[in-house]
């Protein structure tokens, strides 16, 4: 069965890769991860406040003794008291390169253009094959208007897309008034795909000790259909490339996603919880299911579902609402 697949112009063996979360962190990790078939390695982030903090301590640090005799080179801090944060995500980008032959995708996390998306051009030249912006920024200003949120999240893009070469995916949320139309401007902007969509670890309200409690809780597959909505939507609309993550657990949730338009598709919380070699089995399933329902290869299989193929477009739309509602019995 030919699972081959192309994403962000990278031509993939098949369509399986884990999203990015601790799972790159590890080497041995990252091997039995391509072992099991991943067709690439996506890291986790390096986050835009992380960045920021570690030039502001090496400035401080350093420029604290501008006015210091040359000859006190002991105020100076030692070089491994400020390593940066990004060196080190920088060296692991050369230490999966040099482990796996699969290509390595690297994530930036950040909503402001500025000094850090400099690093994005030190992350295309330690070797990371394509970069993926993990953009979120949480609208909690009631003077900012959605049109000025949308054109900073366009402004980082271009900003980050002047850094580098290599291809740039952005993972956006489905908080956004118009996807369709943000996504041809997101793909304007510069990015050669979209992943959908970004899951957030809400907050919890601690009602006894009057405080926030931090969870983290797992997707399921009932996560998926969010996904399966708006690929379905903007793959038959904006011609980009489209990675689904959230809600992948099984072969069938996979079948889904490149159903509704996705190139690629991204696995955290099912690997987490069953280890690398999941993996495997989904894509072993993949395969299974593709040759069982007679088709020759998974691009036969792309999108058949999404809004220009799907028999009942509805079951997308506004009309589907009503029937749903109408159709509930106790």
């Amino acid at each position: 069965m030919n699972l081959a697949t192309e994403y962000l112009g990278l031509k993939l063996k098949n369509p399986l890769m884990p999203g990015a979360s601790p799972l790159g962190d590890d080497l041995d990790t990252v091997r039995r991860l391509e072992d099991a078939g991943a067709a690439a390695i996506v890291m986790h982030s390096l986050f835009e406040e992380q960045l920021e903090l570690e030039h502001e301590t090496v400035e401080r640090d350093v420029e604290s003794h501008n006015e210091s005799f040359a000859e006190a080179t002991t105020y100076l801090p030692n070089e491994e008291d400020f390593e940066e944060t990004s060196e080190e995500y920088l060296e692991l980008i050369g230490k999966i390169k040099a482990t796996v032959s699969v290509p390595v995708i690297a994530s930036l996390n950040g909503t402001t253009p500025g000094g850090w998306t400099g690093h994005a051009k030190l992350i295309e030249q330690a070797g990371a094959d394509a970069l993926e912006l993990n953009y979120y920024d949480l609208p909690s200003d009631p003077c900012r208007t959605g049109a000025e949120i949308e054109q900073r999240a366009l402004d980082l893009i271009a900003a980050i897309r002047k850094e580098v070469r290599i291809p740039l995916a952005v993972k956006l949320s489905p908080f956004f008034s118009s996807l369709p139309n943000f996504v041809s401007r997101v793909k304007e902007a510069g990015a050669n795909g979209v992943v959908l969509f970004n899951r957030f670890y809400q907050p919890d309200i601690n009602i006894e000790d009057l405080d926030t409690d931090s969870v983290l809780e797992l997707s399921t597959s009932s996560e998926l259909r969010l996904r399966l909505r708006w690929l379905a939507v903007l793959s038959a609309q904006v011609d980009t490339s489209y990675a689904a993550t959230g809600g992948v657990h099984t072969a069938e949730d996979a079948v889904r996603a490149i159903m509704a338009g996705a190139h690629a598709v991204q696995m955290v919380s099912a690997l987490l919880k069953n280890g690398p070699d999941h993996l495997a089995a989904v894509l072993a399933g993949l395969s299974t299911w593709l040759e069982e329902h007679e088709y020759e290869s998974l691009a036969q299989m792309r999108g058949t579902m999404n809004l220009k193929h799907c028999p009942d477009a509805t079951a997308f739309e506004r009309a589907n609402y009503l029937r749903l509602l109408k159709s509930w019995h106790a």
